[in-house]
């Protein structure tokens, strides 16, 4: 494998962090917002990951990609508080489902997934600068 793949799957891989960190923001953003029903509330969201492999034709494709985006079908807290703006007729309001500890400790992973792929690229990247070396 040609050291300059392991560059591209590192890069996807980055980028599908990246994509993983910002829906992680989103989710920490709306933990306290509320609604006055089920529909309207913030659903926890997470992305979903797709390897990339080589086609049909050979097309060489390695890495991963991020194939969709979905939202938690876990049930939204409901809270008694019927002297909130935003309650509904029965006095509740709906809170979002997101986990703000599961989103720190998936946080913490993607951050640390990041900081791999920029070690295999730097590694990568000494390792081309030593091969041109090799010929001097």
């Amino acid at each position: 494998m040609s050291l300059f793949r392991v560059l591209d799957i590192s890069a996807t891989g980055m980028h599908a962090q990246t994509v993983r960190l910002n829906t992680i923001a989103s989710n920490m953003a709306n933990v306290d917002s509320v609604s006055s029903n089920a529909q309207e509330t913030y659903r926890s969201k997470q992305p979903v990951f797709a390897t990339l492999m080589e086609d049909a034709l050979n097309q060489p494709a390695s890495g991963v990609r991020v194939k969709e985006i979905i939202e938690s079908q876990a049930p939204l807290p409901m809270e008694y508080n019927p002297n909130h703006p935003m309650a509904n007729d029965e006095g509740y309001i709906f809170r979002p489902n997101v986990n703000i500890v599961e989103e720190m400790a998936n946080m913490l992973s993607a951050s640390r997934s990041y900081e791999s792929n920029i070690e295999v690229m730097n590694t990568s990247k000494q390792l081309l600068l030593r091969t041109i070396q090799l010929g001097k």
